[in-house]
């Protein structure tokens, strides 16, 4: 973490039992650079959201790993077995944050908010007095901002008149057994109809959805749709949809249409057949909307669950002022908490595919927005529904060259369900519309091969899209091509280190 002045470890083993003492002064240099910042500019009375660190998970933690993981359900052991690197890393990953040392935090500060087991740590409000007394605290390694990110170019859907709606549908082609209406085009550029023919539609797939929320599951491209969890990250329950809470699901409605909703004549998504997992981590009534503690919290949670793939429509870079934001540096692959989190559930043996962002072309550096600069996170890139890059679609590199996006799909004029009404449809932009599109498929290839790694998802989608022979910044490996995808056989590299973008 280069703006920071600690090292921050992710696990690691205690030497003694419990809560240590409070007495012993705190060496210097637990609090970032940045948190400094944001301290010095701030009120004394000023609540800043902040991750707290801890040295380790407790006494004889290796030893005790089995009788200290956390509820990990059948379903995603199932996973693991197929997917997950495996090795002691992911026992540690499964150990709960020693309940004393958050008690002893939660004591000192004014709320706390997330508890990350992957990262050993606490996301709190604290004022800048109860920063320096956390600080003191022996068994805390180290004090970070949560980053909170500023919401880019609007994606508003463009809802189609009530009387536009069936006769906007072309009829179904002879050809194809499922009548696709007006979503053809985004499908078929793809090469989806062609899959779901042979019987594929995401079934026996689990996929996560990460958004804004979902406010009207009631709309009939929902009805036939199987939901197995549902969590809002920003309210603390279980409702995703708006009613009393903060936040604003329109956007998450969209995107999860797109995905997976199915109403013939009008709207059909690639994994319809799939179950679904919906988080809302996003509160959209803030001017900084996106807290990266929410969307680690909800990987850990889907990834427990059993999700096989996550797909998530936020990638943000800057933050409204005063907050510091990332920067084209920062997106190296291990700077974000978004990136790191989701490398993390790739390890596990989850496929994350993420919208590369709306920020558009620049001619020195990348615009993309974390997570989608992770090494194992299949960023989105988009096009227009003739195949030309969308002028608004994130280009890369990352910071350390990695060719990004890695594969893109429409996302201009999509169709999408709006939340106007239960039968009511519209078109939408942005690379949050291209993003379910490449989720689709990739659960579609999970199904025909269960046992892949993510990183063989990952391999066969850019080994079979437009432009696999000469894969640039702009589009990345191109066009998805779920038709070859299917049935390509991903390349094993020689090297098991070699480098594959991962």
């Amino acid at each position: 973490m280069r703006a920071g002045r600690f090292t921050l470890p992710l696990l690691g083993v205690a030497l003694a039992i419990g809560v240590p003492p409070v007495s012993r002064a705190a060496p210097p240099g637990r609090v970032s650079d940045r948190l400094e910042t944001t301290l010095r500019a701030g009120r004394g009375d000023d609540r800043h959201l902040v991750w707290v660190y801890f040295r380790d998970k407790g006494a004889g933690a290796e030893a005790s790993a089995a009788s200290q993981r956390l509820p990990i359900t059948p379903r995603a052991l199932s996973r693991r077995s197929l997917r997950a690197a495996g090795g002691p890393a992911t026992a540690s990953l499964d150990m709960p944050v020693v309940r004393g040392y958050v008690d002893a935090v939660a004591a000192r500060v004014a709320k706390l908010r997330q508890v990350s087991r992957w990262f050993n740590a606490v996301s709190v409000e604290a004022t800048a007095a109860q920063v320096r007394e956390l600080e003191s605290l022996p068994f805390v390694a180290g004090l970070d901002v949560v980053r909170r990110y500023r919401r880019g170019p609007s994606e508003r859907v463009s809802d189609l008149p009530p009387s536009a709606q069936s006769s906007a549908a072309p009829r179904r082609p002879r050809a194809l057994v499922l009548d696709y209406g007006t979503s053809i085009g985004q499908l078929r550029q793809i090469g989806v109809p062609a899959v779901h023919e042979t019987g594929l539609h995401g079934e026996g797939v689990i996929i996560a959805v990460f958004d804004t929320g979902f406010d009207n599951l009631t709309h009939e491209v929902f009805a036939p749709m199987t939901i197995l969890a549902r969590r809002d990250f920003v309210n603390g329950d279980e409702d995703v949809a708006d009613g009393g809470d903060q936040g604003e699901g329109s956007h998450g409605t969209a995107t999860l249409s797109v995905l997976g909703g199915f109403k013939e004549g009008q709207l059909i998504g690639p994994a319809f057949g799939a179950g679904f997992i919906l988080a809302k981590t996003e509160n959209t009534f803030s001017e900084t909307p996106v807290e990266e503690d929410n969307w680690a919290a909800a990987a850990e949670w889907a990834e427990a669950l059993g999700a096989d793939v996550i797909s998530s429509s936020l990638g943000y870079l800057q933050y409204d002022s005063p907050f510091t934001s990332y920067d084209f540096e920062d997106m190296n692959g291990e700077t974000a908490i978004s990136t790191r989190a989701a490398d993390l559930a790739v390890s596990l043996g989850v496929v994350v595919v993420s919208s590369a962002g709306n920020n558009g072309f620049h001619a020195t550096h990348n615009t993309l927005g974390a997570p989608a600069d992770g090494r194992g996170v299949i960023a989105a890139g988009a096009v227009d529904a003739v195949g030309d890059r969308a002028f608004f679609s994130s280009v890369g590199p990352t910071a350390d060259g990695r060719i990004k996006p890695d594969v893109a799909a429409q996302g201009v004029a999509v169709k999408v369900a709006s939340s106007a009404s239960p039968r009511l449809y519209g078109f939408a932009s942005g690379t949050s519309f291209s993003c379910p599109l490449t989720a689709g498929v990739a659960a579609l290839v999970l199904q025909a091969h269960p046992d892949y790694t993510p990183r063989q998802v990952a391999d066969a989608l850019r080994a079979t899209a437009s432009k696999a022979v000469r894969p640039d910044n702009l589009l990345g490996y191109g066009i998805l091509n779920a038709t070859t995808a299917v049935g390509a056989q991903p390349r094993q590299p020689a090297d098991p280190d070699e480098d594959t973008g991962y």
